[in-house]
């Protein structure tokens, strides 16, 4: 790749923080956002700005046929068949709706279990936390001295299982999750596999189909897109039988004073006035990875990685949390050191540098590893060499004042 090219498309690159350089390391929470997405969205306003579904005006005919097209676009991204991609508006709105459209369907119902893990995000544990208050038992698996998935306790508490929820990727201590064992396991106890995909959709392709996941969940914003549209990939069958938990217009064929019935997929999941825009974005979004190709994506990601967590052991004072072979971590290093982990980020934003401090929205795991929480960086392929050397040497100078 061309990396001072690529990074033409990201203007927020040449911005100055404090006088500085800015040294952009915070990709988990948000990736940056090319020149081509905001164009695509300027592109419905200026020219397009309408209501799709709803009009037979020139204006709502182009935007409803581009809406359809970020439909297409992204079922071909991540292998999934027509009408089994759904827009929503994050993956945690992904994950909540099949949590809350299982129980209305009551695909889950009193005394029924489900289980997750430590590995989780917030979103991917709350809202199946939420469903002990319904009578509903939630098991959560541990990790294993490597900070993976303990598999083994996994396969035991499956047993029994409706759903399993687990992280594709975590968002902390960078484990990538084994999804073919973890596939073999859950539906080999009959249960439905979930999959927040937010942190694994943006760096390696992913086939819905292959995986066998029934669902799976993840974010326009941290894989190029805007901000305000993810999506929920479900299979078919499943979908055609769950209830929708949000409704109102969209997501109805007809409606009478005495019944109604639901549209197609995946509309009848998308009620009310979608993110038109965001969906323009994600399109262009897909088509920038697409062109870029996921090899040179991985490729950047390890050698940046790499990198960092060669320079980062030689600091004293710093411990790192995440597997330790290569195979199985993503594109994020996660750290304590004897500073507080948001004194070091205020410190390190003096000279230009982004990170995330704090419990990253997963704080049954972070808060075992430091009750004040931790500090993150966490890199995307227009990321360099130079701007890791350079938060690692700025992190040691920081570190030796103190």
């Amino acid at each position: 790749m061309n990396i001072t090219k690529i990074r033409k498309d990201f203007p927020i690159l040449t911005r100055k923080v404090n006088g500085k350089k800015l040294v952009y390391l915070d990709n988990a929470a948000t990736s940056l956002t090319p020149n081509q997405v905001v164009t695509a969205e300027r592109c419905y306003y200026e020219n397009s700005c309408a209501n799709i579904h709803r009009g037979v005006h020139n204006l709502s005919e182009e935007a409803s046929i581009v809406y359809e097209e970020a439909h297409a676009c992204t079922e071909k991204f991540v292998g999934a068949k027509k009408g089994e991609v759904i827009f929503t508006q994050n993956a945690t709105a992904a994950l909540n709706t099949v949590s809350y459209s299982l129980k209305n369907s009551n695909m889950l119902k009193k005394g029924d279990k489900v289980v997750t893990t430590l590995l989780e995000h917030h979103s991917n544990y709350l809202p199946w936390k939420h469903l002990e208050k319904m009578g509903i038992k939630v098991e959560v698996v541990g990790l294993d001295a490597n900070f993976e998935i303990d598999y083994n306790e996994l396969e035991k508490k499956s047993k029994g299982a409706k759903v399993v929820s687990v992280s594709g990727a975590s968002n902390t201590v960078a484990s990538i999750t084994d999804l073919k064992k973890v596939e073999a396991i859950v539906h080999e106890n009959d249960a439905l596999l979930c999959v927040d995909a937010a942190q694994l959709v943006p760096h390696t392709p992913i086939n819905f189909k292959k995986i066998n996941a029934d669902f799976l969940a993840f974010s326009a914003h941290k894989m190029l897109g805007p901000t305000g549209i993810g999506c929920l990939v479900g299979k078919r069958e499943l979908l055609e039988k769950m209830e929708p938990f949000m409704l109102g217009g969209g997501v109805v064929r007809e409606v009478s004073l005495a019944k109604s019935a639901w549209d197609d997929l995946p509309y009848k999941f998308e009620a009310g006035t979608p993110d038109i825009a965001g969906a323009y974005g994600l399109k262009a979004a897909i088509d920038y990875i697409n062109k870029l190709g996921f090899d040179n994506i991985e490729t950047q990601g390890k050698t940046l990685t790499q990198l960092c967590l060669k320079e980062i052991e030689g600091i004293p004072g710093v411990k790192v949390f995440g597997p330790e072979t290569g195979s199985t971590r993503g594109s994020i290093v996660l750290f304590d050191t004897k500073l507080n982990c948001h004194d070091l980020g205020i410190l390190l934003n003096e000279e230009g540098i982004a990170i995330r401090s704090g419990m990253h929205c997963a704080e049954p795991l972070v808060s075992t590893l430091n009750k004040d929480g931790l500090a993150r960086a966490s890199f995307y392929f227009y990321n360099t060499k130079e701007e890791v050397l350079f938060f690692t040497k700025k992190l040691k100078e920081t570190l030796k004042q103190v």
